[in-house]
């Protein structure tokens, strides 16, 4: 249609409420006119008073916002797929709920749309700027500066028709959370699709405060998304020696090692120095998260391993 939108932005949340807020807001500042865009929020059964707030700002005149509700968590991937379809643009552009976007994000992404037909657009994501200052080793963000290999939803944008083509997201293979936009990227690329990187379409992620047990619940979920290892080979020249998800994680088990040994041959601890130096470095000089962050690594280790396993695919 003429009149219809150009692009449409598809957000799956979760709990969320006051961050989802704060992601409408910049959405409603975007630079881009309001009825070239369209904003679909797929509500994955939340509980926090989400349902209320997309009520209200959906009464609210200027923004093309259409809540979407699913009454049961059933992952992301598949909340995304209800948005994706539920949208009407040629241009499918993903964040997440714990996002703001730059005035720019969509327009950029439009421009680079018309220089690039048919690519998977990545734009870069960095920490919201006003929270930088609550970075620290308990804290998680994200950050997106070059192109791939993950792909990561908080940032991403692709053509209507080749969502289509792909049927989406793989909801079966990646039943929760993890991996699900990595693999629909690596399918596009084998689908022919190009990848560009777009630099000036920029998001900010959230610096979320986990602490110390939801960092090592977080460490633990990452199974499901080991899944994409073995559907998308390519992907292990950025494992560290193809074989280690993470340096840190040959680290801690060569310092395992190190110490299992060490009653026969004493210099064998000189080994697990590297580890040492590395969890003082993540612990910002606070002993007392030593071994919070070996747990974390072991804990991502028990994940990797785990999901291989049922992936059928030898990660560590």
């Amino acid at each position: 249609m003429a009149d219809g939108p150009l692009v449409s932005v598809v957000v799956s949340s979760k709990n969320r409420r006051e961050r989802l807020r704060a992601l409408i807001e910049s959405l409603r500042a975007q630079d881009l006119d309001r009825s070239r865009f369209e904003v679909v929020i797929v509500d994955n059964a939340s509980d926090d008073g989400t349902a209320a707030l997309l009520d209200a700002e959906q009464r609210r005149d200027g923004l093309r916002l259409r809540p979407v509700r699913n009454d049961t968590d059933r992952g992301t991937a598949h909340s995304r797929n209800l948005g994706w379809k539920a949208a009407n643009a040629p241009l499918i552009a993903f964040t997440d709920d714990d996002c703001e976007a730059a005035p720019d994000w969509l327009s950029s992404l439009l421009e680079a749309s018309r220089r690039h037909p048919g690519a998977v657009l990545q734009g870069r994501t960095e920490p919201i700027p006003r929270e930088r200052d609550r970075l620290g080793p308990l804290s998680r963000t994200k950050e997106v500066t070059t192109l791939g290999p993950y792909f990561e939803t908080c940032n991403v944008a692709y053509p209507r028709d080749l969502l289509e083509r792909l049927d989406g997201f793989d909801a079966e293979a990646f039943p929760t959370w993890g991996g699900e936009d990595t693999d629909l990227a690596w399918r596009a690329l084998g689908d022919g699709a190009d990848a560009v990187f777009v630099d000036e379409a920029r998001t900010y992620h959230a610096v979320n405060q986990l602490g110390i047990i939801g960092g090592l619940r977080f460490a633990l979920g990452w199974s499901d998304a080991m899944a994409v290892l073995p559907r998308h080979a390519g992907i292990r020249r950025h494992l560290h020696r193809r074989v280690f998800w993470k340096r840190s994680h040959e680290q801690l088990l060569t310092a395992i090692a190190a110490v299992l040994v060490a009653r026969r041959f004493p210099l064998a601890l000189v080994l697990a120095i590297p580890y040492l130096r590395s969890l003082l470095s993540r612990s910002r000089r606070r002993p007392w998260l030593v071994p919070y962050f070996a747990a974390y690594d072991a804990l991502e280790v028990v994940s990797a391993v785990r999901g291989g396993a049922r992936a059928r695919t030898f990660l560590i």
